[in-house]
């Protein structure tokens, strides 16, 4: 691979110049020498699966989102050598692009590249491989042995055309959460069917009017519901292809369960982080489908919600399907620069935040990637003492998540937001605004340059 490719009049005209050396130097087997380097007049040696440039002492350059700052901290804290240079930005969140941006400004410039980078994203390598800025990591970067310890299908996201080019964080598998004391004193039954849910979300509407279900507001809802049963809205078939079905009875079915819990208002679309939900229906949730962070982030830190009251459960099943599946809202990935002159200490940073107990066993607000250090982290979720029951719902979905549903460059969340939520709101129901839906994901698609079959 070619790495800092010469842009300016004088540079292409030095690269002519090299050519004879170019000729010369092509039986040169172990290092590639500054005269015969492919990335430009400083020279690369091709290794571990890409062509590296010089390496060097120097700080490495780590970027964050706010919530992994800790972790580079407590890197730093435990490996004092290592000089850190740790910058916070977003994380990509809520699909803003800014790597992608920073990127393509780097690559333009030659400078300014992270060795390694965070990003709240799983969709990045959609981009970040054909921008030259991902390196493989299963070419001899990290073992085999650790790749393998990972959960079925997490890095899935991180792989294309079968090559590893950026490592999990954490999992955002959906479950059912539920207030347990609440279920009891109601004398209700923990659904195990998506049938038996609808029937429980219609006896809560007729019996304890106000008390909630589920939630249908927020851009993520599909990834929650549809991608739970397994509606083909997103398959990602190809580096840039992607088949798009919203009407496929998978679909169609969920959606009219939505629109009879929402009709009879035993679920909501305010959204969970709305204020008018934390106002007036945060403490009214009986049941609430939901990623894994939901536990931590959304019950106990956002609705502050009392302790031993909060459980979690399989999510529901459709019956007669003996493939049980699941969806997935976020999660995180790690990658590592194809430029980094720091290889070595990128390397060893990013194995140790994505495996090692000191953060991701203990410190970590999701539920770890790494599954050795999943099990850590659920003992401690127990001993912290503040759910209604142990989380193991969590790792059996952890390999549960439908792979029909892949991480393509357009935002099935933004897509969501525009297309259907608003819709919501003006009172049409869901499976209206399925052929609506299709018709944008397949324009979005489009237009980041995919292949659409239908």
């Amino acid at each position: 691979m070619t790495v800092n490719q010469p842009s300016s009049s004088r540079e292409r005209a030095f690269s002519r110049r090299r050519l004879a050396l170019l000729a010369g130097c092509a039986a040169t087997a172990a290092l590639t020498l500054t005269a015969c380097g492919s990335g430009g007049a400083t020279g690369t040696t091709t290794k571990d699966g890409f062509a590296q440039v010089p390496q060097k002492e120097g700080a490495l350059t780590v970027w964050v989102d706010a919530t992994r700052v800790d972790a580079a901290k407590l890197y730093q804290k435990q490996h004092p050598d290592v000089k850190m240079d740790i910058v916070t930005y977003d994380g990509d969140a809520n699909g803003s692009n800014y790597l992608q941006t920073k990127v393509q400004l780097f690559n333009r410039t030659h400078k300014g590249w992270p060795d390694v980078v965070f990003s709240s994203q799983n969709n990045e390598t959609s981009w970040a491989v054909d921008a030259g800025f991902a390196a493989p990591l299963d070419k001899g970067l990290v073992p085999a042995a650790t790749l393998g310890k990972f959960a079925s299908g997490a890095n899935d996201v991180c792989t294309v055309d079968g090559t590893l080019y950026c490592l999990r964080n954490d999992l955002s598998q959906a479950v059912l959460w539920y207030n347990a004391p609440l279920l009891k004193k109601f004398g209700y039954q923990v659904p195990t069917t998506w049938e038996d849910y609808q029937k429980l979300g219609e006896k809560v509407a007729k019996e304890h009017p106000g008390y909630l279900v589920g939630d249908a507001g927020d851009s993520f809802t599909p990834e929650i519901y549809l991608w739970a049963s397994k509606c083909g809205a997103n398959h990602i078939t190809g580096p840039k292809a992607v088949s798009v079905n919203t009407t496929s009875e998978a679909c169609t079915k969920m959606a009219k369960l939505l629109d009879v819990l929402i009709a009879n208002k035993s679920m909501s679309i305010s959204g969970v982080f709305s204020t008018d939900f934390g106002k007036n229906q945060a403490d009214k949730v009986l049941l609430m489908p939901g990623p894994a962070w939901y536990g931590g982030a959304l019950f106990e830190g956002t609705f502050k919600t009392p302790a031993k009251q909060i459980a979690a459960a399989p999510i529901p099943q459709w019956q007669g399907d003996a493939s049980p599946s699941t969806g997935n809202v976020g999660g995180g990935t790690w990658l590592l620069s194809q430029h980094s002159a720091h290889i070595k200490a990128a390397t060893d940073f990013l194995k140790w935040v994505t495996t090692d107990n000191a953060y991701q066993g203990e410190k970590a607000p999701g539920f770890p990637a790494y599954a050795p250090a999943a099990e850590t982290w659920l003992k401690g979720q127990d001993a912290a003492g503040y759910f209604a029951g142990d989380l193991s719902a969590l790792k059996a979905a952890s390999s549960q998540v439908w792979p029909g549903w892949g991480s393509g460059q357009f935002s099935q969340e933004a897509i969501w937001a525009a297309t259907v939520k608003p819709a919501l709101t003006q009172g049409k129901s869901v499976v209206s605004m399925l052929p609506a839906w299709q018709d944008s994901v397949v324009k979005y698609a489009r237009s980041n340059g995919y292949k659409v079959s239908q």
